[in-house]
């Protein structure tokens, strides 16, 4: 068995690859092999989702596939060029990072896109698997500013969860995906929370106090596009403000623990595991 992870120098595929350390063969694709991080055991091979040309030869020999395309309007090209890929080179399954409440119908254009790849690899003939988590925990981590915490949840009650359980989750079914074969998790935390909620816990692990700034999606959009962001994401940003604000990132679920056999990390974990970087923001 040898696992491909695409994605390979971002947050969550970082993960994975910890993850998977010692698991399996692992192969991490990069376009630069150069700038990628080393990570003990992981094989760096040079290629690019948008370059299908680039492709063959990292997909070589690849058994299982960890697919995750970054959050944009080419996302569903780079997927599609990934699973073409993965066919061509006799893959047995794709297991595919989406977004939360990926549908045609979705109220943000990042769930639209996402349900367009996810229904390609469903009638891709592939074995596949898809995870849809909700708002990353390390979201938060460059939302601090001094004694005033900023983010996208509006007034809305949001699950997070954090990446390493959604690594760990990708890990066991990278590494076993039979059991997992047509499946569609949502991962999610242990419950939904506010920002004013994540401010209170930030303030007890840091020993000062810290309160949430709510913004409407106008403000957001505002915020995002003077702090240097193109309009895409800072539109697409802003949308899942107002759909939080709805309560479409409101859900929980058993869907981590049963694949790994462990409650998700809670939000008072995650604060205290990243208390130094809270301390210093």
């Amino acid at each position: 068995m040898t696992i491909l992870v695409t994605g390979a120098t971002g947050m969550v595929s970082s993960e994975v690859l910890r993850a998977l350390a010692g698991k399996a063969p692992v192969r991490a694709l990069v376009r630069d092999k150069s700038r990628a991080p080393q990570i003990d055991g992981v094989e760096y091979v040079e290629g690019d989702l948008d370059r299908p040309a680039t492709l063959p030869a990292a997909f070589d020999g690849v058994t299982t596939l960890w697919l995750l395309t970054p959050m944009g309007p080419l996302a569903p090209a780079q997927s599609a060029n990934a699973v073409w890929a993965a066919k061509q080179a006799g893959v047995r399954h794709i297991v595919r990072l989406s977004a939360i409440g990926a549908a045609h119908d979705a109220p943000t254009r990042n769930g639209r896109l996402h349900a367009l790849s996810d229904a390609e690899l469903q009638n891709s003939g592939l074995g596949w698997t898809i995870l849809r988590p909700t708002n990353f925990m390390q979201n938060l981590l460059s939302t601090l500013s001094g004694e005033e915490l900023y983010g996208l949840y509006g007034e809305g009650r949001v699950n997070g969860i954090d990446v390493r359980d959604i690594a760990e989750v990708a890990a066991e079914i990278l590494t076993a995906p039979e059991p997992h074969a047509g499946k569609v998790y949502t991962l999610a935390g242990p419950e939904s929370i506010t920002l004013h909620q994540a401010a209170e816990e930030i303030s007890h692990a840091v020993g000062r106090p810290v309160r949430y700034v709510s913004q409407t999606p106008d403000e957001t959009l505002d915020g995002l596009l003077q702090a240097g962001l193109d309009e895409w994401m800072a539109e697409a940003l802003a949308e899942y403000n107002a759909a939080y604000g709805i309560g479409f990132g409101d859900v929980t679920n058993d869907h981590v623990s049963s694949v790994i056999g462990r409650s998700p990390r809670s939000i008072a974990e995650f604060v205290r595991d990243h208390r130094q970087h809270f301390a210093g923001a």
